[in-house]
């Protein structure tokens, strides 16, 4: 018999200042079985760094042509196409070519940044690419964040990014590798 998904549910409050974006989303959130905390904690962050009414979360790991996140016109357009980890470069192309932007959130950046030099030659021309590093020390504690039920904070603020629980702050820039 096959695992189910764990459900984990967030309280998420973001600020972010720069874009001047400030909303309380409150959020359900799919752990796939073999789903780390870390993995799943990132596709959080990068809800939280690209916070917008119309932005969800997909079927991710067992559907293998959707994103972790997504935001998707009144009309059924992808305009915002985010993936975590170190996706395929062929992945990559078909969602640069089916949305408007396309981000990736790296965040185990070792294995990133070997991935980044295999792949950055042949994503050149994709202009509507945008790939970001985790940190080492936040990504390594990115998973003492999640629980079953969650209350988190998400402040940022020229570029740097504070969040955080009751008991836990992290407090981090991304790396931007393109």
């Amino acid at each position: 018999m096959a695992l189910g998904a764990t459900i984990h549910r967030c309280e998420l409050q973001v600020s972010d200042l720069d874009r001047s974006y400030y909303n309380t989303h409150t959020l359900t959130i799919a752990q796939h079985p073999s789903e780390t905390d870390q993995r799943m904690m990132a596709r959080l962050l990068a809800f939280a760094l690209h916070a917008d009414e119309g932005l969800s979360f997909t079927r991710g790991l067992s559907q293998e042509d959707e994103p972790d996140l997504w935001r998707m016109s009144a009309d059924g357009r992808v305009i915002e196409w985010i993936e975590t980890g170190q996706p395929d470069e062929k992945r990559l192309r078909k969602a640069s070519a089916k949305s408007e932007q396309v981000t990736v959130l790296c965040y185990q950046p070792r294995a990133a940044r070997v991935w980044w030099k295999q792949v950055a030659a042949k994503l050149e021309r994709l202009d509507n690419l945008s790939v970001f590093l985790l940190p080492e020390d936040a990504s390594e504690h990115l998973g003492d964040l999640a629980s079953r039920n969650m209350s988190l904070q998400c402040t940022i603020q020229e570029d740097q990014i504070w969040l955080s629980d009751a008991d836990h702050t992290l407090d981090f820039a991304l790396d931007r590798l393109r």
